[in-house]
């Protein structure tokens, strides 16, 4: 039977050690806050920035949700982002995406500033990570790291698959994986059969946001296995990208879904919160 890579316990963990930063900044007379860019009224996108404001609460960082209406302008939303890079008492912040149709993420993501990007996801912050400067990293690879490490799982010569290539998850966790000393390969919808790359997996990542794509034929006896993906099904619960019933008996570490990496990454939004509050103090004493 499988070890339950449980991404509530290690978050747990992650937003303990933030409350304790935090406290700490502000017993020196510095605050966190966290913004949030909230455009339309998509039901998830709502749902996600009320748990973001809760947990920001739990942990003593001050959270701002700047609302706007589906049609708001372009140049509306850029002027907002150069006001929040230069406002010093917001120490990060972050677009909720999907924007709505007509609003082109990129360009704003573009703007924000690196040190206060605590999405980890605007090209500059990106480029950081490929070349190894100091960055905030994107939420959901780092907690993917944070969680396999708390639970021993061995990345430092193993052989790590990720399942997708996306710039939120599938490229900034080969990166990361790169740093931990794994050796990485990464697959994708037009990879040459996938069970015979997936089954070389010590670490399989499974970001490919596709309802139980993975099964028993996918994985190695023993592997560790990170399901990124979730999906509502039609007669109620949760499933991920990975058949869990199917995989758990003959892995030795897999995540659930829930409670696995979604946990994981709503923590370490709280995280790199902390981390640019604590270099914007910094850069202000030197």
């Amino acid at each position: 039977m499988a070890e339950i890579l449980d991404g509530k316990a290690v978050a747990a963990e992650v937003r303990a050690e933030v409350a304790e930063g935090v406290a700490e900044l502000k017993e020196h007379g510095v605050p966190v806050r966290l913004d949030v860019v909230l455009v339309g009224e998509d039901p998830a996108s709502v749902t996600y920035v009320s748990s973001k404001e809760r947990d920001s609460a739990e942990v003593g960082i001050d959270s701002r949700v700047h609302r706007f209406p589906g049609d708001v302008l372009q140049e509306q939303l850029a002027a907002l982002v150069g006001r929040l890079n230069g406002d010093p008492a917001v120490s990060g912040f972050f677009i909720q995406l999907p924007l709505p149709a007509g609003l082109d993420a990129v360009p704003l993501i573009s703007r924000i500033d690196p040190t206060k990007d605590v999405d980890g996801l605007s090209p500059m912050s990106a480029g950081r990570l490929a070349v190894g400067l100091p960055s905030l990293l994107p939420c959901t690879p780092h907690g993917i790291i944070r969680l396999l490490k708390a639970h021993s799982v061995e990345l430092a010569g193993a052989e790590a698959v990720v399942v997708g290539r996306s710039n939120l998850v599938g490229k900034p966790l080969a990166q990361l994986l790169l740093r931990e000393d794994a050796t990485v390969t990464v697959c994708h919808s037009r990879t040459r059969d996938l069970p015979s790359a997936t089954r070389r997996a010590d670490v399989l990542v499974v970001a490919a946001g596709k309802r139980e794509m993975v099964g028993v034929e996918h994985v190695k006896q023993g592997a560790a296995v990170v399901d990124v993906g979730i999906h509502r099904r039609e007669e109620g619960g949760l499933v991920g990208d990975v058949r869990f019933e199917e995989v758990e008996p003959i892995v030795a570490w897999i995540s659930p879904v829930p409670g696995g990496v979604g946990p994981m990454t709503r923590a370490m939004l709280l995280h790199n919160a902390l981390q640019a509050a604590r270099t914007t103090a910094e850069a202000a004493l030197r």
